[in-house]
């Protein structure tokens, strides 16, 4: 039990119970995806609307960092939000030192230093939240899964929170090299839908999008969203629909 208190410290066998508690944490979060394409790279989250009376537009899981990077969030929301703070800050402080935009990278491995940091230390606690950084660099598509521990992975397609393996499962299956922007939307709602058990609606789906011709990330809107939302759900007639 001594290495199961408050402070981060490795158990007889090398673990640290402290980290693995956020990666649950992050486990039981809604289910972030994000999968590149050609032209792109797309970062689709179910919101899940827990409320009739709730307001979905109030629900956030997907934020932008700078012109050319977003990022997608699992895990506890107010963590989530401080280290999209900290990126954005980051990203700024890159921007006014040597004039010119931040490496999806490079940006990718200093919010994985701090969350790194939060595992050594007394008296802190490690982020209980996972990130999907993701953004264009010149001719170049980046997406990139953070962890609790800190620890920085990048992925032609990948998911976080509670349906991550069923979105995994899907992309092994389904990902092509050759996927446009289309396709890998339509290939990550499909991932949600699975991994939601078929509760997929316009008002719990949120997707945002960094094009390469562009190199600007952006959101899309409820009328796009729902165009693409309603050409899943057309593939499973079978299933009750949710109105959008």
């Amino acid at each position: 039990m001594a290495y199961d208190r408050a402070i981060t410290v490795f158990s007889p066998d090398g673990r640290l119970f402290q980290v693995e508690y956020a990666r649950e944490a992050v486990k039981r979060g809604t289910t972030a995806i994000g999968i590149k394409a050609t032209d792109g790279v797309a970062l689709l989250v179910d919101k899940r609307v827990t409320s009739r009376l709730l307001e979905a537009e109030s629900v956030e899981k997907i934020f932008k960092i700078d012109d050319h990077i977003g990022a997608a969030t699992s895990g506890l929301v107010a963590d989530a939000r401080v280290l999209i703070d900290r990126a954005r800050v980051e990203a700024q402080i890159n921007r006014m030192t040597y004039n010119e935009s931040m490496g999806v990278e490079a940006l990718a491995k200093r919010v994985c230093d701090h969350m790194q940091t939060y595992t050594q230390y007394g008296g802190v606690r490690p982020y209980g939240t996972a990130l999907l950084i993701a953004g264009v660099n010149d001719d170049s598509i980046r997406l990139f899964e953070t962890d609790p521990s800190g620890t920085l992975l990048e992925y032609k397609a990948t998911g976080i929170g509670a349906g991550r393996n069923v979105g995994m499962e899907v992309f092994e299956a389904q990902y092509r090299d050759d996927l446009d922007l289309d396709g890998a939307i339509l290939l990550g709602l499909e991932a949600l839908h699975k991994a939601a058990e078929g509760k997929l609606s316009t008002q719990t789906v949120e997707i945002g999008v960094v094009e390469l011709k562009t190199k600007m990330f952006k959101k899309m809107t409820a009328e796009d969203t729902n165009r693409y939302v309603q050409q899943v759900l057309e593939q499973h007639p079978s299933e009750s629909r949710e109105k959008t």
